[in-house]
């Protein structure tokens, strides 16, 4: 093998490794390094966070006296572990078949449940009604609790009623009817 260094040749089995020019050795201070403006982003300007969704509006209550029969009905239902529940005696008289898309909101403690033809919940297969895990938390809806439902046909609503607010409701109701006193 021929080594040629510096313009002097040599053989020998042997191969020497020369260094040509300046050695590179790692730099260990800081101050040398610099940013490049180019690269770092420019911060966004504050903008305002957007608001919060309009909760739709339910329809002008009405006193109980002025509402017919025909118009609201009673219905109870109990939730399964998933959190659906049924009730096709109502769901029949709302005109909600299996597919029927049904929008879903918490309001004031109950569940309110409208016709929506791009609604995010169907009426299932065996007219059972899916309550999402969201609202059933903020409604206090248990598995197996009884729930009272008000079906709003003029109005193509369901209100559900947890059973935690009719007891509260009925409480209220029956102290005003035995004077103020306490029961039980």
């Amino acid at each position: 093998m021929i080594l040629r260094v510096g313009g002097l040749a040599s053989q020998s089995a042997r191969c020497d490794v020369f260094a040509v020019g300046p050695v590179m050795t790692p730099t260990r201070r800081r101050d040398r390094e610099r940013l490049i403006g180019v690269l770092i982003p420019t911060p966004l300007p504050d903008r305002p966070r957007p608001g919060p969704e309009p909760i739709p509006e339910l329809p002008a209550s009405r006193s109980p006296t002025a509402a017919s029969p025909d118009e609201v009905l009673i219905g109870m239902a109990r939730p399964d572990r998933s959190g659906r529940m049924t009730e096709r005696g109502l769901l029949g008289a709302l005109r909600w078949p299996p597919g029927h898309r049904l929008d879903i909101h918490p309001h004031s403690g109950m569940l309110v449940v409208a016709s929506a033809p791009a609604g995010q919940h169907v009426v299932g297969s065996r007219a059972e009604l899916p309550l999402p895990a969201s609202a059933r938390q903020m409604c206090a809806i248990v598995p197996g609790q009884p729930l009272l439902l008000a079906a709003l046909v003029a109005h193509d609503l369901l209100v559900i009623h947890p059973a935690s607010t009719v007891t509260r409701l009925l409480a209220d109701l029956h102290a005003r009817a035995i004077g103020g006193r306490r029961v039980g």
